[in-house]
């Protein structure tokens, strides 16, 4: 969906939108749309401001990914809500450094007369995501010499540390 900002500027556009697993690619992220993203919000030309927008809205989706640790399935349901500010890529200094201030970096910008919601989306929902995906957070992960998973199986294998280049600095005292 196209957020318009010609539209903007006769009056706010709401949107109520249920994007299907698919629709908004996720692939290079190693990871699938598990149910369908629902979003609901608006999107309003700031008055008294050169082309100043604001989106605000909430956004609820499952998603899905292999376990950091045992690279069995993940499941992440995210239930969020978004407020940002964009503004037209014309007010970039294309020439020069500028210094911005702290309430700057917060905003984004736009071209070619507004934004994809389909592109806040995927923002939103990878920055909503944890650093590490793993499956629960008591996850023993893959054996390192058999390469069994330990949630599924255990395994008597001893790890041999033969490598102790740091050996030395243990001994070291403080």
């Amino acid at each position: 969906m196209f957020l318009s900002v010609k539209e903007m500027e006769v009056r706010k556009v709401r949107f109520d939108e249920t994007f299907d697993p698919g629709q908004i690619d996720f692939s290079g992220e190693d990871l699938q749309q598990g149910s369908p993203l629902h979003v609901t919000g608006t999107a309003e030309l700031l008055a008294h401001s050169e082309g100043e927008v604001r989106i605000q809205g909430r956004y609820s989706v499952e998603m899905t990914a292999e376990c950091d640790r045992c690279l069995g399935g993940a499941r992440f349901p995210l239930d969020g809500s978004f407020d940002l500010y964009y503004r037209p890529m014309s007010d970039i200094a294309h020439e020069e450094e500028v210094e911005i201030d702290e309430g700057e970096a917060e905003i984004g910008f736009y071209e070619r007369g507004g934004m994809e919601l389909e592109d806040i989306l995927r923002e939103q929902v990878l920055l909503a995501l944890p650093m590490q995906r793993v499956c629960s957070d008591v996850c023993k992960g893959i054996c390192p010499v058999c390469g069994k998973n330990r949630n599924e199986t255990t395994c008597d294998c001893k790890v041999d540390s033969a490598d102790d280049r740091w050996g030395a600095l243990r001994n070291l005292e403080l």
